[in-house]
């Protein structure tokens, strides 16, 4: 099916699937009922709707929440309602919810009502990866109609920076307001994390002492005849030759947390059990791919290493090192159509922000990027706390970044008010 046809397909797929909503308009909106999704259901109880959904249960334990799961066995607390992922589950669901949450993209044919709230949390804030229409032609009309439909719905969309506001109208196709409120998932990140710490080391019988580096390669998916595709590519990332250079620099006994975009953990599982070098460190190696909260482990860690992901940009606001390891930089790029920020070939060169995207923004990212394991292990060697915290600050002060721990605060007087606002009318 070529392109033309996959569009003409899908919208008279969601044509049938708006049905679904416009009959479900027969049931009455709740006043204290919440629906989230993450990731498009794929996602469990993490990202930024968890520490929304945690504050306002903690304010009123009468609110009632439902989340979309494709994987009815994920764990969630006791107060949320898991509900499957599937067309008249939502069509339901979403139609007699006062406000809607989600961190992704509603499919194509959902329709909200009069008087209900749609926040998008979105997924990520500052970041390298470019999204939306600053793709460029890898952006595809598929997307694009996905994209434009979900923020035609889309009353607020979560953001933390002045960065954000310049680029994610475009990259979300956009043209609404923004609550620059911080990012709720950052705020476990947010002063000591100490006991995050401890309790992480408990749960996996490390060392009380035990040294932790997240490695979190970023989601790889790409497009054939406006279809998404996943894929991945092993990589090059020597884990050995890591944990060395980490002990041989910062001291300690350390250890590898692997952080999988679920979509790969079950292919990367097989994959592991024949690599002889994981096999000869697996006593040092922990999965924590199928954890529900990044962010959980991420308060938890020492060090931080990615190629593209943009939790390197929540990582650094602890103070803790950030490394990237972009072996297949000049092949990501042409297939991503282009970055957010300008990565040099050259080893060793600051990463800048690109002005022709965050207009008026001048930032350079404390880290820098290594394209194979000598480059990288010359930069944890070479690695100056004094140099490290001045280039935090100056790029915290561009980037115009709201991070003091309340983003979840925030947002959860916003919703309060709006599921008040009704009753007072009744």
């Amino acid at each position: 099916m070529n392109e033309k046809n996959y569009i003409r397909y899908r919208k008279l797929k969601a044509f049938g699937n708006s049905l679904c909503f416009y009959l479900c308009r027969i049931f009455p909106i709740r006043k204290n009922l919440i629906s989230v999704c993450t990731f498009e259901g794929k996602g469990g109880f993490g990202c930024n709707p968890k520490y929304v959904v945690e504050e306002l249960h903690r304010r009123n334990p009468n609110y009632r929440f439902v989340w979309f799961v494709n994987d009815m066995q994920k764990p969630f607390p006791d107060y949320v309602k898991k509900v499957p992922n599937t067309l008249w589950s939502r069509a339901y669901w979403l139609s007699v919810s006062k406000i809607w949450i989600d961190n992704y993209r509603k499919p194509l044919g959902t329709r909200k009502r009069k008087g209900q709230y749609y926040l998008n949390t979105n997924h990520y804030t500052i970041g390298f990866k470019n999204v939306g229409l600053w793709r460029g032609n890898t952006f595809s009309k598929m997307a694009y109609l996905v994209s434009k439909s979900d923020s035609e719905m889309t009353d607020d969309v979560v953001i933390d920076s002045k960065w954000c506001e310049e680029v994610l109208p475009k990259g979300l196709v956009y043209e609404g307001s923004f609550l620059k409120t911080g990012a709720p998932r950052c705020d476990v990140l947010f002063g000591d994390r100490g006991e995050r710490k401890k309790h992480f080391r408990e749960m996996y019988n490390l060392p009380v002492d035990a040294k932790l580096v997240m490695f979190a390669p970023t989601f790889r998916e790409g497009a054939k005849d406006g279809k998404r595709f996943v894929f991945s590519e092993t990589w090059s990332l020597d884990f050995e030759r890591l944990l060395n250079s980490l002990e041989k620099r910062f001291g300690g006994k350390w250890y590898l947390c692997l952080r999988l975009h679920p979509q790969l953990a079950a292919q990367m599982q097989n994959h592991g059990k024949n690599d002889s070098v994981i096999q000869k460190l697996k006593n040092r190696i922990v999965d924590v791919s199928w954890q529900p909260d990044m962010h959980e482990n991420l308060a938890a860690m020492d060090a931080y290493i990615t190629d593209y992901s943009s939790a390197a940009m929540d990582a650094v606001l602890t103070g803790m090192p950030v490394f990237l390891y972009a072996d297949d930089l000049k092949q990501y790029v042409a297939d991503r159509g282009g970055l957010m920020w300008h990565i040099p070939i050259e080893s060793g060169k600051p990463i800048v922000s690109d002005d022709a995207i965050a207009k008026g923004i001048h930032a350079v990212l404390p880290f820098v990027a290594s394209q194979d394991n000598d480059e990288l292990e010359k930069e944890i060697l070479q690695f100056d706390e004094t140099e490290y915290e001045k280039r935090i600050a100056a790029y915290k002060d561009a980037v115009g970044i709201v991070f003091d721990g309340g983003a979840s605060g925030r947002i959860a007087d916003c919703l309060g008010k709006i599921l008040c606002e009704k009753r007072k009318r009744q």
